[in-house]
């Protein structure tokens, strides 16, 4: 299947796309190099471009994209392992290959709403689109890793509060090595914003599963 017509898929019809996924033999270097190293650089080449063109030093914007476009590649992974992890809490089967296969595929919608970062006062829409993964990893969570349908919203909470604690991490570890400004503060109270709003979800579906 290429690229454009499994992006299409699991953004237009993710609940039928998702049973496909799982069916699909795979492992973590055709999932990266299929499908993961190629989204992620849209929004790194999309920020390198808004920002350079704002102004910022082409030599600074290099250094952003590269250290953004690596991270992004890790969280990727970082992630994988704790949505792993988590399954049996919730019920799950864990699985490392059908984890990695959620986050990856989960994580298109943000990786393609990174264009937007190509006008930097409209990243706002980026992050707007990113919202729309956690729908796509709450439709994938009892597929790919066998989770009671139940326990699905608690399990997505949990993990988008991971994804946001893992993006501000990322947030900051750029900005020690790229030039501060003022779209770096927006950015970094965004991501504070988003944290606290996510967290406050996680604790309450946490406590409806409790119940």
């Amino acid at each position: 299947m290429s690229l454009i017509q499994r992006v299409q898929d699991i953004l237009l019809r993710p609940r039928q796309t998702w049973p496909a996924i799982a069916a699909e033999p795979a492992d973590t270097a055709s999932l990266y190099s299929g499908y993961v190293a190629i989204l992620a650089a849209v929004p790194a080449l999309a920020t390198f471009i808004g920002l350079t063109l704002l102004g910022l030093p082409v030599m600074a914007g290099l250094l952003q994209l590269v250290i953004g476009y690596v991270l992004s590649l890790v969280m990727v992974y970082v992630l994988a392992l704790i949505v792993d992890a988590l399954a049996p809490t919730f019920g799950g089967t864990k699985s490392p290959i059908d984890a990695l296969k959620l986050v990856a595929y989960g994580s298109t919608a943000g990786f393609v709403g990174g264009i937007f970062n190509l006008v930097p006062f409209l990243a706002i829409l980026g992050l707007l689109a990113a919202l729309y993964s956690i729908y796509l990893i709450y439709t994938g969570v009892p597929v790919m890793m066998k989770c009671p349908p139940d326990k699905a919203v608690a399990y997505t909470a949990v993990v988008i509060v991971c994804g946001i604690v893992a993006m501000i991490i990322l947030g900051a570890i750029t900005s020690l090595v790229v030039p501060a400004g003022p779209l770096h503060v927006g950015a970094a109270a965004a991501d504070a914003g988003a944290a606290a709003v996510a967290a406050n979800a996680g604790a309450v579906a946490l406590a409806a599963a409790a119940r």
